[in-house]
């Protein structure tokens, strides 16, 4: 995912879409909207920060061609903004923020005992994460000629080191990171394939994992857990995807999802989360799903690659789906249900992928009733 490279983009297409007719915002053909009534607006929450409703409206799950609708719970978060500008990507844990500039050119990580800044001409961040432990940041060759790297420092004790070509399992030009439990995920090449290579931060220990068949390629890595994950394609036009659990060097396909339709993906303890993307002419737009045990659950619309894990939850942005909606950030908790979060101000608007800096949340908003960068303790 090039996160930061193509963000500002992407909202505002987003923006500009959002001046179509109401029918272009409902819910997908033939499924309902699972979003609870709009009320008062983000900054006056109903529970407290990180609190599962009281009594969930989860009902009994269905089965994988016959998911339970399940009808979202309205448990807006205690939100606080985040200083600077909304132009800016930031993401903090509490403690500690790191944030990268409009241009995507610079990396700045501020804490409660030093601060510090990467970057350098000709590379471009592509993608930066923040936990209680460490904080890293990848850079992309802006030729797209030399392989990406990676800055990794210990907040702990302020020492960095890098993830890049010369490691012992390399980096390769672009392709996904993510960070998360411990250890990083990344793209390489291996002879003449296409493959994903673990990083052990605490060792340092580089490990060759799962590689591509011929033709083949994945994105989309996720880490929670439960374990890892990666969205899989082959060739073919439309390409047919796959989400798919990682453990070492063996996949296995998420159970119950649409054959060729998948997008993001998510591991839990009893089963996964995950979206599809019902047109391929239209592949923002995607439908969410999740299992627990042997039980299907249909979580609505939301938006495409902004699946996110975090504090013992699953999160994803929703756009409007009528006239007046606002955009919303919806939470799955496995065994407790579904809950709106996060609202954002009135008139069009758009979530940005929400951002997990250990157990706090930042979330990101373009309205025409005022853009916001707010974040909120989830534990």
């Amino acid at each position: 995912m090039r996160r930061y490279a193509a963000t500002a983009a992407l909202l505002a297409a987003t923006l500009a879409l959002a001046g179509c007719t109401a029918d272009d915002k409902k819910p997908l053909a033939g499924k309902p909207d699972a979003t609870a009534s709009s009320g008062s607006p983000s900054s006056s929450p109903s529970t407290s920060p990180g609190t599962p409703p009281a009594t969930p409206a989860l009902p009994a799950g269905g089965t994988a061609d016959e998911p339970a609708l399940v009808v979202a719970d309205r448990d807006l978060l205690d939100w606080s903004p985040v200083g600077g500008s909304t132009e800016a990507t930031v993401t903090t844990n509490g403690d500690w923020t790191l944030t990268v500039n409009k241009s995507g050119s610079q990396a700045d990580l501020q804490g409660p005992s030093s601060a510090s800044g990467s970057g350098s001409s000709g590379e471009r961040v592509t993608d930066a994460f923040l936990d209680d432990q460490w904080a890293v940041v990848v850079f992309e060759d802006t030729k797209e000629t030399a392989p990406s790297r990676a800055t990794v420092t210990d907040l702990a004790t302020g020492k960095t080191f890098s993830i890049d070509g010369d490691s012992h399992v390399p980096t390769t030009v672009g392709g996904t990171w993510t960070m998360g439990e411990g250890h990083v995920l990344h793209a390489t090449v291996h002879g003449q394939s296409y493959c994903v290579a673990s990083v052990d931060l605490a060792t340092r220990k580089s490990t060759l994992g799962w590689c591509a068949p011929k033709r083949h390629g994945f994105n989309g890595a996720r880490i929670t857990p439960a374990g890892d994950s990666l969205l899989t394609f082959d060739d073919s036009h439309p390409s047919c995807r796959t989400v798919v659990a990682l453990d070492g060097t063996t996949t296995t396909p998420f159970e119950g999802v649409e054959d060729c339709h998948g997008w993001d993906g998510l591991v839990t303890d009893d089963g996964a989360v995950w979206s599809v993307v019902p047109k391929e002419n239209n592949v923002e737009t995607a439908r969410f799903f999740a299992r627990s045990g042997d039980e299907y659950y249909d979580l609505g619309p939301g938006t495409s690659g902004s699946l996110v894990w975090c504090a013992g939850s699953a999160y994803f942005a929703r756009d409007p789906q009528q006239d007046g909606d606002p955009a919303r950030l919806m939470r799955w908790t496995p065994g407790a249900g579904l809950d709106v979060v996060y609202e954002s101000k009135g008139g069009q608007a758009f979530v940005a992928e929400p951002r997990c800096g250990g157990d706090t949340m930042t979330v990101t908003s373009l309205a025409q009733g005022g853009d916001e960068q707010v974040s909120t303790p989830l534990g």
